[in-house]
């Protein structure tokens, strides 16, 4: 049997924000971050599989972060989410996987560096 890896978020933390709409009804849309969580990360590596999987999809993964599960954080098509690690930069959730053999229960965010920042 085997036996769960215990898994640490000494890395430090990332600002999960969600991109909406802020303009009032009728005028010209505002595109606006929306801080939706706060969680502490373990850097991972950018595995080799990983990254030329993202760039078959004209995807890319710079950057692996491994936090506390939380349901509700998702690579929906319409939601766009924007996480801000400790470097400051801004990068899109491009990708949440969920490992199972990993206590507590973890999840892994699939980073890609954003070209333009937004305005937090």
């Amino acid at each position: 049997m085997l036996q769960n890896k215990t898994q640490t978020f000494n890395d430090g933390i990332v600002r999960i924000y969600k991109l909406e709409n802020s303009a009032t009804p009728g005028d010209k849309p505002v595109e606006s971050l929306v801080l939706k969580k706060i969680l502490r990360y373990h850097e991972r590596t950018v595995g080799i599989n990983r990254y030329y999987a993202a760039l078959k999809e004209n995807v890319g993964v710079d950057l692996v972060l491994r936090c506390p599960e939380v349901r509700g954080i998702s690579e929906k098509k319409e939601d766009i989410l924007v996480a801000v690690p400790e470097d400051g930069l801004q990068y899109k959730v491009g990708q949440v996987q969920f490992p199972e053999d990993v206590t507590p229960a973890v999840m892994d965010l699939s980073l890609e560096r954003l070209g333009t920042d937004y305005d937090i």
